[in-house]
């Protein structure tokens, strides 16, 4: 079993939620209860900006100008702020559409879910939106990520499925074999195929350009996988927030979990931090440093 040393670094009591690094070479992060964006430099101190306190900041990532792009889910925006801290908001056309999960595309723009209007979202640098509405009702859209394929691939949580939409707005979706098994977290991994959580059925899922879907049971299946991501090895590391735990997954499939030093941590984003380690958000207030 690999040898894990895990550091905790306090942050804020807010409620860290997401992470990402920065084209600063500092890692961002979202405080999703007091409406703040967190900057930390490793072995720094940390940075606040202060947002609207109701906003609900959810999902951070990188922008295609520099920029750190994030989801406002109870304001209904999408924000952007430079590694200066100048922050921009965009109120998007449909009201109540909870967005949450964004990434960058290939084409230069931002692409987001709406979960509750059940739409995938476009947004330009300079913030013209476009909306496509998804094939089903009720489904729940959340985490989204670039394909190696030119398109984006997202969770379908209350559909039992993954999506995928197109450059043009053409979406595929996938169901899942597993029934009920809510999938949130996505990512793209060195090996060109897409990687997600499934948090009700305590399994990681993986599915190829042309839709072949795998799927590895966790130790336990009450863990309640949330986030994904890999590391600098190729391996994919994800958080377990309901088992307080953080694990890996190997492209065939060989799984290694490891607890958290605080018991309740509620672990959730993950990145592949600045410094070569893998960082996650905990909602208690802290940043979780990972070494193999």
């Amino acid at each position: 079993m690999t040898r894990v040393s895990i550091e905790q670094h306090t942050v804020a009591d807010g409620g860290p939620y997401a992470i990402t690094t920065g084209p600063d070479g500092a890692l961002w992060y979202t405080l999703v209860r007091s409406g703040q964006i967190g900057r930390l430099v490793p072995g720094g101190a940390p940075q606040h900006h202060q947002l609207d306190p109701a906003c609900g900041p959810t999902i951070i990532t990188p922008g295609p100008d520099g920029a750190l792009w994030f989801t406002e889910y109870q304001a209904h925006r999408i924000g952007r702020i430079t590694t200066g801290g100048t922050l921009t908001e965009f109120t998007l056309p449909t009201p109540q559409c909870g967005p949450f999960g964004i990434a960058a595309g290939s084409d230069g723009a931002l692409w987001f879910t709406e979960t509750t209007t059940d739409r995938i979202g476009r947004i330009t640098t300079d913030g013209q939106v476009t909306e496509f509405p998804l094939p089903a009702a009720g489904a729940y859209p959340s985490a989204i990520t670039a394909g190696a394929d030119g398109g984006m691939w997202f969770t379908m949580n209350q559909a039992n499925a993954i999506g995928r939409i197109g450059p043009d707005g053409a979406i595929t979706v996938h169901p899942l074999p597993t029934e009920a098994a809510a999938p949130v977290g996505i990512t793209t991994a060195p090996d060109g195929a897409v990687w997600f959580v499934e948090i009700a059925a305590g399994q990681i899922g993986r599915i190829t350009p042309d839709g072949g879907i795998t799927e590895f049971t966790l130790p336990d299946r009450t863990g309640r996988p949330h986030a994904i991501t890999p590391g600098s090895d190729g391996i994919l590391w994800f958080t377990e927030w309901g088992g307080n735990r953080v694990g890996s997954i190997t492209a065939d499939g060989v799984i290694e979990t490891h607890d958290l030093p605080t018991p309740g941590s509620e672990p959730h984003g993950i990145t592949l931090g600045p410094d070569g380690a893998l960082w996650t958000a905990l909602e208690i207030g802290a940043l979780a440093r990972l070494t193999a």
